[in-house]
């Protein structure tokens, strides 16, 4: 198989799974079957494409031309490669923690969720692959459009209301300002296409830079920068799998990603440094960060804390974005990565504990861990990768960014690096802490109310393949601490 044709297999291959499940809808687990091997099936090829890109390659494909100069084309390079490794890599996971969340929670329409959730994936294939501003537009709203049936999978009036929330800030500021943005870019560079050093040095006046690049940050908006963050809260009324495929695999990944590739292959790093016209980003990032973490504090709801968390993550991306320097690029990039292991892991174990418990509040998960160590103890490991502690993932790309922040000499962004780790023990460790060391409380006899112990004792865990997931992305943070430089590695390109 030649590069090129490897490189459509990535966008076919889903559609073609997507197609097979819904053939196979009335049986289970063929379905399941189909979902898994298209997941294996896809990584393979990414990772066969891995090794061409390791090796120096840059395969290209031109699908269509709309008119002259405007195509829809992709092309591999590094910080692609890496997002889609990742999306690629976790929907295999997912997958599998998908099987024992649905069949636990006994959910309806299933075959629609699995459908839905391929091609979103098949989506996130065009974007990390996109050879142009045009080409990731277009499947950028692909993958909102995709993802919306899934955020109002439950069909209750709550997820109905989130679904809109998530639809209309998603589709309005791609639409609104994200759109204009791209127009402004091709009237005034002649081309969208992604280039090394960036499109538009001598094409758009200094003073105007700034107002071009804030369309296109608050046009993103899968990055979740503040204001424009609502939707991300909103749409946790989602099933779990749902909100680990939101917040680590495809949906805010996709948002970051697009705003480190408008940083680098639009704007440029050096056009950037040069002008200032990021400098104001780099206040808003920030207050993002802070401001997303102490929110996150006020939550008793599980999901919705770990939502205002991934917001406060995001941030860190764009703040690494704004920086415009190596260091900080590299460390936004690498930060995709660890959070992505990190962050989905803590939404697997929510769900667990979910589907062994149906508790959704934090206040009511005292003595859990000790009944559910495995599902605790995952959730722990992941936990500390995001707050930034070794032997984990999140050490190195915090590490990156707080060097990338020092190296403009803007130690305000260090201390807000620091402050917000310290946030992130605040408001993660307590969960440890309640599920390990807190008593389980008595429970309520149904005839005179009196307390009265669990009635039974031991591990208590939720079925199978809600557990194994958690515990093997959390074992996949300890793995990338050891890993990051080969991580580095790949992305160093992009910078040099």
């Amino acid at each position: 198989m030649s590069m090129e044709t490897a490189l459509l297999a990535t966008l076919v291959l889903p559609l073609v799974g997507m197609v097979l499940i819904w053939l196979t809808g009335n049986s289970p687990n063929l379905r399941e079957g189909v979902t898994l091997v298209t997941a294996v099936a896809l990584f393979a090829i990414v990772l066969a494409l891995l090794d061409a890109v390791m090796a120096g390659e840059a395969p290209g494909l031109t699908l269509l031309e709309v008119m002259p100069g405007l195509e829809l084309a992709f092309k591999i390079e590094p910080l692609g490669m890496l997002f889609a490794c990742i999306a690629s890599g976790l929907w295999i996971i997912n997958s599998l923690y998908s099987i024992g969340y649905m069949r636990g929670n006994d959910e309806k329409k299933q075959t629609r969720f699995y459908m839905c959730f391929t091609l979103a994936i098949s989506s996130a294939m065009g974007i990390a692959f996109a050879g142009n501003m045009f080409t990731l537009f277009i499947f950028y709203e692909v993958l909102t459009l995709s993802t919306y049936p899934l955020v109002a999978h439950k069909e209750t009036e709550e997820s109905k209301r989130g679904a809109r929330i998530y639809l209309g800030i998603l589709i309005g500021t791609s639409i609104g300002l994200q759109l204009a943005a791209v127009i402004w870019t091709w009237i005034a560079a002649g081309t969208l296409d992604f280039t090394k050093g960036g499109i538009l040095a001598d094409q758009v006046e200094p003073v105007l830079l700034p107002f071009l690049l804030a369309l296109y940050m608050f046009g993103i908006g899968k990055a979740a920068l503040m204001p424009f963050h609502r939707w991300l809260p909103a749409a946790m009324v989602a099933p779990t799998p749902v909100s680990a495929l939101l917040h680590a695999v495809a949906v805010v990944k996709a948002g970051v990603f697009t705003v480190l590739k408008v940083v680098v292959y639009i704007f440029g790093i050096d056009l950037l440094t040069q002008t200032g016209a990021a400098h104001w980003l780099i206040w808003v990032a920030s207050f993002t960060v802070l401001a997303a973490s102490l929110v996150a504090m006020t939550k008793d709801n599980l999901k919705a804390r770990l939502a205002y968390s991934t917001i406060s993550q995001l941030g860190y991306i764009v703040l690494g974005a704004a920086l415009a320097n190596h260091y900080a690029i590299l460390g936004g990039a690498l930060h995709i990565a660890t959070h992505a292991f990190g962050k989905i892991t803590l939404f697997m174990c929510a769900g667990a504990i979910y589907v062994a418990t149906h508790k959704t509040e934090i206040s009511d998960m005292q003595g859990l861990g000790r009944v559910m160590p495995f599902t605790f103890g995952a959730f722990c490991i992941g936990a500390l990768s995001i707050i930034g502690l070794p032997p984990f993932a999140g050490t190195w790309s915090k590490w990156y960014l707080a060097m990338g922040a020092a190296e403009t000499g803007m130690i305000v962004v260090v201390a807000v690096y620091m402050v917000s780790s310290l946030l992130n023990i605040a408001y993660l460790m307590p969960i440890v802490a309640r599920g390990f060391f807190r008593p389980a409380p008595a429970l309520a006899t149904a005839s005179a109310g009196a307390a009265v112990a669990p009635a039974k004792g031991g591990i208590q865990e939720a079925p199978f393949f809600c557990v194994l997931p958690p515990c093997l992305t959390a074992f996949g943070c300890l793995v990338l601490f050891f890993y990051a430089d080969a991580i580095i590695a790949l992305l160093r390109p992009i910078v040099e």
